[in-house]
Parts: C-alpha cells; sequence; structure tokens
C-alpha cells in the first residue's frame, strides 16, 4: 500500500485542495496519531474543508484506484469561480446563478446546502452538493 500511496502523493503534488501525507505512529509522530485517535495501522484519515478536528476515516478500498476515486469525487475541488476552465458546463451556469443573486441570497443557499451535507444521498447528488458548496463559499470570497 505504501507504493500506491506514494504515487497518489505525487499525483496530487500540484492540487491546491488535495494533501496527501503519511506519519509514523511509531515514532516522531506519535503524539500527533494519538491525537487523532489512530489505532491500527495502516489507518486512513481525511480531512475535509479546512476541518482539522477530527478527521473522518476512509472505509472504501485500499487499492489505488479506489483511493484516487474517492479523491476525485469526495475530496479534490477542481472548479474555481475565477477561472473557470476546470469547471463543467452545469458548474459554470450556477455560477452565473449564484452571481446574479444578492448576496444574503447566497448565504441563505449556503445554510439550505450545508444543512443537507449529513443526509443520506445517491454519491452524485452528493458531489453536486459539494461542488455548488465548493462554488458558493468561492464566491463569498470574491467580496
Amino acid at each position: 500500500m505504501k507504493a500506491d500511496w506514494d504515487q497518489l502523493g505525487s499525483e496530487f503534488a500540484d492540487s491546491s485542495s488535495v494533501l496527501i501525507g503519511d506519519a509514523d505512529c511509531t515514532d516522531s509522530a506519535k503524539s500527533l496519531c494519538e491525537k487523532f485517535q489512530v489505532q491500527g495501522y495502516p489507518t486512513i484519515k481525511y480531512f475535509k474543508d479546512g476541518d482539522m478536528t477530527d478527521g473522518d476515516d476512509y472505509k472504501g478500498g485500499r487499492d489505488i484506484d479506489s483511493l484516487r476515486k474517492f479523491i476525485d469525487d469526495e475530496l479534490a475541488v477542481k472548479c474555481n469561480v475565477n477561472d473557470v476552465s476546470e469547471c463543467t458546463e452545469k458548474e459554470k451556469s450556477y455560477i452565473e446563478k449564484m452571481k446574479e443573486k444578492t448576496l444574503e441570497d447566497r448565504k441563505a443557499q449556503l445554510e439550505r446546502l450545508s444543512k443537507m451535507q449529513g443526509s443520506s444521498m445517491k454519491a452524485e447528488l452528493k458531489r453536486w452538493l459539494n461542488q455548488r458548496l465548493n462554488i458558493l463559499k468561492g464566491l463569498d470570497q470574491e467580496l
């Protein structure tokens, strides 16, 4: 698994939204592992949207294709409201729609969508929910 993990680190090295790292819990990172309650090895934790409180345990496949798919689907932010070249047509349309809204309307939309994050939904809908949240957060940073 170490070789696949290192390869992922190389693939996402230039990403502005994904950081692949590892820690040796038997050595210098022991206190870090205790902080995040790592008890078995290898343990994969992921953190979303800058939330560094506890992290979530990754429970998917351990092969490189499964890990890459999880990162692409759930963690990587590709669409940037200031440079829409990496955005899908659906994202571009949503950006334009939200740019026309007032700040209050966008904040209400952000709050509504944020409440939906813990809901059970199909992967495609969850991905679209996260894409819209990232767009709204990016638009608010523009102001």
